[in-house]
C-alpha cells in the first residue's frame, strides 16, 4: 500500500481522472484490453538457477541457491525454502535502502504462500542425512524496475530460478555410512529440482467502480486502484492461494469471476515458462558437450571413449597406409635405378662372354661331320638361335666390342730372331 500512495503522490489530479475515465469505457491508457497481459519474455543467465523477467516496463532478477544444514525438529526429512526480497531505490524513488517495507514483506509472503502450502517443490527429495543434513533453498528476488505487478513478475522469475537450478549430488561414505560427500559438478552431474506444477500468480486491479477490473495493472494503475487481489493457480486448476489488499471489498460473484480468468492465464504463462525452460535445457546440453569435448580430446591416460579410439585407429591407420605407400614407391624407384645400373654392367660383361659361346659353338659345328644324326642338330640350333636372340636383344657389336682391354691382352713371348 505504501508503493501505491507513493506513486498516488506524484501523479496529478488531471492524469488520475484520464485514467478512471478511461477504464469506465472499457480502455487502458497502453492500449490493452482490460483482461490482456503485457509483453512477457524470460532471460536466463550463464549460471543455473537465474533468471530475468520481463513483464513490460517491470524486471525482475530471481537467483535461487543452495546449502546444507540442519533440519527442523518437527521435519527431520524435509528440506527448507525460502525467499527474500531486495527493494532497490534505482528501481523506483519510492523504495528506500535497507529494512525491507510493507509492500516487500507482503511480497514475499504471496510468493512465499504460493509455493511452499502448495508444495509444489518436493522438500523430501532434499533430505540427504535424515535428523543431521538437508538442502536449504533460498530464493532471491531483486526489482531493477518497477513498471506495476510485481508479484506476477516475480512469481515468473522464482518459478524460471527454480525450474533450471541444479544442486550438486551428494553421497554418503565413511566407516559408518554417515559421512556426507558433497561431489563437485565435473565429478558428477548435478540434480535439478523436483517441482510437482507451477503455482501462477494473476494480480486483480478494483477501482472504485465494483464491476472495473483489470488484469496485470501497471505503474499508473495502481496509483488509482481501490484494491488489488492476487490469486494462485496452476494449470490444474487448483487454487494454491489467494491474497486479498486494500480496502474496497469484492462480492463472491467478481471472486469467482477472477477465479475463471485467472485460470486460463495461468495456462498461457505455463506454458511460456515450460518452452523457455526446455530452450534453455537444449542449449545447456550443447555447451556442456562442447566444454567436455576439448579434456577428452587431451586425454593421454589412454582412457578415450570407443567412439573417439575408433576414430584416431581410422586416421592413424590413414597416415600408416598414406606413408606406407609413399616408402614403397620409393622403394621400387632405388630398385629399378639398381636394376638398371645392374643390368648395364652385366651387359657389358657379358658380351665377350657371349662372343666367346658363339666362337666356340661355330667351331663345333664346323668340326661336326654333316652326316650326324638328327639329334645332335636338334640339340645345337638351340643354343645357336640363343646367342642370336641374346645378340638381338643386347643389340649390334662394336669394334669396342671386339678389342679386349689391355689388362687382358697376352703378351708375346720375344722370338729367337729378335734375340740374335
Amino acid at each position: 500500500m505504501e508503493q501505491r500512495l507513493a506513486n498516488t503522490w506524484r501523479m496529478t489530479v488531471n492524469e488520475k481522472k484520464f485514467i478512471e475515465s478511461a477504464l469506465l469505457s472499457g480502455l487502458r491508457v497502453d492500449g490493452r484490453n482490460v483482461y490482456d497481459y503485457r509483453k512477457l519474455s524470460i532471460n536466463f543467465g550463464k549460471e543455473d538457477g537465474s533468471a530475468e523477467v520481463h513483464l513490460g516496463q517491470t524486471r525482475v532478477m530471481g537467483i535461487v541457491t543452495s546449502q546444507l544444514v540442519q533440519p527442523y525438529r518437527d521435519r527431520p526429512n524435509e528440506g527448507t525454502l525460502s525467499i527474500f526480497t531486495e527493494f532497490s531505490p534505482m528501481a523506483d524513488p519510492s523504495f528506500e535502502p535497507g529494512r525491507p517495507g510493507e509492500f516487500a514483506v507482503e511480497l514475499g509472503r504471496v510468493i512465499d504462500r504460493g509455493l511452499r502450502e502448495s508444495r509444489a517443490v518436493d522438500t523430501e527429495s532434499l533430505c540427504v542425512l535424515a535428523g543431521k543434513l538437508v538442502w536449504a533453498i533460498r530464493i532471491d528476488l531483486h526489482i531493477l524496475d518497477n513498471g506495476g505487478n510485481l508479484v506476477d513478475a516475480a512469481n515468473v522469475a522464482a518459478l524460471a530460478a527454480l525450474s533450471t537450478f541444479r544442486r550438486p549430488e551428494c553421497s554418503l561414505g565413511g566407516e559408518n555410512g554417515q559421512e556426507v560427500i558433497v561431489h563437485p559438478p565435473e565429478a558428477r552431474e548435478p540434480l535439478p529440482l523436483i517441482i510437482h506444477h507451477l503455482p501462477i500468480a494473476v494480480t486483480f486491479a478494483f477501482f472504485s467502480d465494483e464491476s472495473t477490473l483489470v488484469v496485470d495493472p501497471t505503474h499508473q494503475e495502481e496509483a488509482v486502484m481501490a484494491g488489488r487481489m492476487t490469486a494462485t493457480l496452476n494449470t490444474n486448476g487448483d487454487i494454491c492461494a489467494i491474497q486479498k489488499a486494500g480496502g474496497e471489498g469484492v462480492p463472491q460473484s467478481v471472486i469467482m469471476h477472477c477465479l475463471r480468468i485467472a485460470a486460463t492465464k495461468a495456462a498461457d504463462v505455463t506454458v511460456k515458462i515450460r518452452d523457455t525452460v526446455e530452450a534453455y535445457n537444449t542449449e545447456r546440453a550443447l555447451r556442456k558437450i562442447k566444454r567436455h569435448s576439448a579434456p577428452v580430446a587431451l586425454d593421454v591416460s589412454g582412457t578415450l571413449p570407443n567412439l573417439r579410439k575408433n576414430q584416431v585407429k581410422s586416421e592413424d591407420q590413414r597416415e600408416v597406409s598414406g606413408s606406407v605407400g609413399t616408402q614403397v614407391e620409393k622403394l621400387k624407384l632405388m630398385n629399378e635405378r639398381k636394376n638398371s645400373d645392374q643390368s648395364n654392367d652385366i651387359e657389358d660383361t657379358s658380351k665377350f662372354s657371349k662372343k666367346q659361346k658363339g666362337s666356340q659353338s661355330e667351331k663345333s659345328t664346323q668340326q661336326a661331320s654333316p652326316k650326324g644324326s638328327a639329334e645332335d642338330m636338334k640339340a645345337i640350333s638351340p643354343a645357336t638361335e640363343s646367342a642370336k636372340i641374346a645378340s638381338q636383344t643386347h643389340g649390334e657389336k662394336t669394334l669396342k666390342d671386339a678389342v679386349k682391354p689391355k689388362h687382358k691382352r697376352k703378351k708375346k713371348a720375344p722370338s729367337a730372331v729378335d734375340g740374335s
